[in-house]
């Protein structure tokens, strides 16, 4: 059953059309991602998808319709969103970072071992814990975007470009954790990624983006053996 459905989605900056109707889906407990070249329009996908952005057509989360709610509302629904930049608040420190990805979610527990969990997903951060998040590293700083919209507890997790400017070994650190939380704690995930080999490897399943519109989508693995995908974005 999808947990996130949108259908004839578009979106629009003032008078530019960005999405032009597109359709996509993620499964309850599924990894889906959204591929395409700068300027396709994923990020403004995940944008649209957390209301940040004028829409038309239909998103639809956990049956009810999410269209022109406010984005706090979507993350008291258990929207997580790890934006492309990753959102660090730099004079704050690590744990401060965290605490307020913990501060709009919906239910209460224990922040406390909410930390713990997130601090054992990212031992690094543990040991960063007091420093100011502008000190962290790239890898570090994309780590804590993914930890902080953990602390939400989310149904859905958004990430966007989480391997933008990082090294290799970094990315697959980072994507290990995201398909530990995905298998372990059922969390759905939808990742926007230029890097098709990475997001093919992880997703189950994919969709391809070129101007605004969904061109191809299907099983990741079948999107990964085809030809015109190997070639465009695969490299062989």
């Amino acid at each position: 059953m999808a947990l996130l459905e949108a259908r004839g989605l578009q979106a629009q900056y003032g008078w530019t059309k960005v999405l032009h109707g597109i359709d996509f889906a993620v499964e309850e407990g599924g990894i889906t991602t959204i591929l395409g070249a700068n300027g396709a329009g994923k990020t403004t996908t995940l944008r649209a998808v957390c209301g940040m952005v004028r829409t038309a057509g239909e998103i639809r989360f956990a049956g009810q319709r999410i269209n022109g709610r406010a984005t706090e509302d979507l993350v008291r629904l258990g929207i997580g969103h790890a934006p492309e930049g990753r959102g660090t608040f730099v004079n704050l420190t690590v744990e401060e970072n965290l605490r307020l990805g913990a501060y709009a979610r919906r239910g209460g527990g224990s922040v406390a071992q909410d930390l713990e969990r997130v601090y054992g997903y990212f031992p690094v951060l543990a040991e960063r814990k007091k420093q100011a998040g502008g000190t962290l590293s790239g890898g570090e700083q994309q780590m804590l975007a993914v930890a902080r919209a953990l602390m939400l507890r989310p149904r859905l997790l958004l990430l966007d470009e989480p391997s933008l400017g990082l090294a290799p070994l970094v990315v697959r650190e980072i994507l290990r954790i995201v398909r530990t939380i995905n298998r372990e704690e059922r969390v759905s995930v939808l990742l926007v990624e230029q890097n098709a080999a990475v997001a093919l490897g992880l997703a189950d399943r994919a969709y391809l983006m070129e101007t605004g519109r969904v061109v191809m989508s299907g099983p990741a693995s079948e999107l990964r053996q085809n030809d015109a995908i190997r070639r465009a974005y695969l490299g062989y």
